[in-house]
């Protein structure tokens, strides 16, 4: 069953490869540079696991139509931003990207910064066009931008990406860590997953559910990510490894060490099942997908 699982997950892929090449902005007028430097970054291949987890979520509970494609192009667009800035000079100071030179080696530190600004406004573009098509969801619409906007700020994302450049460079406790983790990994995908539950119209006691599997599976991928960042090989792993090492962060492995960061991730991925099984509703691909990204070896 996991290999028929494994070749779907490819198909399934490919399909969102296609709902990310269509709500690409057309590449003409005299910006179309940016154009050019946005489809370079969105298209630079990877998991398009966010995506993923929002159709599949949206399946989970029932969703059939296509009004969830806006939001999973305008997911990957944001989760794109935030890896070509974090791959800036000013940032991780990172050369390589999924196999690939980053958004500022190839169009320069300039572009790479605008490239990084126009996925995030184009992001919300997307999904606002939601509205237009499907103007019946105007509510679920609404209540999903909110969780968009929200997860992807400063009380989300952004603001465990401003705690990490903060705190980098000298230790930090787990609190923090877990605070840098739950915000910087977790929000994104929590935000995919409930924007899949809520599009499908859940209830909101299963919205809030999804959110904690969402959050523990996004801990878990968190600390898989520092152990193969010790263990695994730039060939394999697609960037650079020893990156943390190299900018002075403290991680699962540097506090608690490889054999306890492992348990933490078996631990919190097991939980994010059983809650998702919890449910009434049953999504098998689904639950196969989320123990797969979190003990991926890439």
């Amino acid at each position: 069953m996991s290999s028929n699982y494994a070749e779907l997950r490819d198909k399934k892929v490919k399909e969102i490869e296609e709902i990310l090449k269509s709500y690409l902005p057309e590449q003409n007028g005299y910006q179309r540079i940016i154009m050019d430097a946005m489809e370079y970054s969105l298209m630079a291949g990877g998991k398009r696991l966010r995506p993923m987890l929002m159709q599949e979520t949206y399946r989970l509970f029932g969703g059939t139509e296509k009004v969830i494609e806006p939001f999973m192009a305008a997911q990957e667009m944001i989760h794109t931003y935030s890896l070509v800035h974090d791959d800036l000079p000013a940032m991780d100071d990172d050369e390589l990207r999924r196999g690939r030179k980053t958004t500022h080696v190839v169009y320069g530190e300039d572009m790479g910064i605008l490239a990084g600004d126009a996925l995030l406004n184009y992001a919300f573009e997307t999904a606002a066009a939601a509205f237009d098509k499907y103007p019946e969801k105007a509510l679920q619409i609404g209540k999903a931008m909110k969780i968009l906007g929200n997860k992807a700020g400063i009380y989300g994302m952004l603001g465990g990406q401003v705690v990490d450049v903060k705190e980098t460079g000298h230790a930090v406790d787990k609190d923090v860590l877990d605070f840098i983790y739950a915000l910087k990994t977790g929000a994104l995908l929590e935000s995919s997953m409930m924007i899949g539950a809520t599009l499908a119209g859940a209830d909101d006691e299963s919205i809030t559910l999804i959110e904690k599997v969402a959050s523990k599976v996004g801990l878990a991928f968190q600390v898989q990510d520092d152990i193969l960042d010790v263990t695994s090989t730039a060939e394999v792993l697609g960037k650079p490894i020893h990156s943390d090492e190299k900018n002075e962060k403290t991680t699962y492995v540097t506090l608690l060490g490889i054999d306890k960061a492992e348990k933490i991730v078996e631990k919190e991925s097991v939980e994010a099942i059983e809650l998702l099984k919890s449910l009434p509703v049953r999504n098998d691909y689904l639950e196969w997908l989320l123990t797969q990204l979190i003990h991926r070896k890439k």
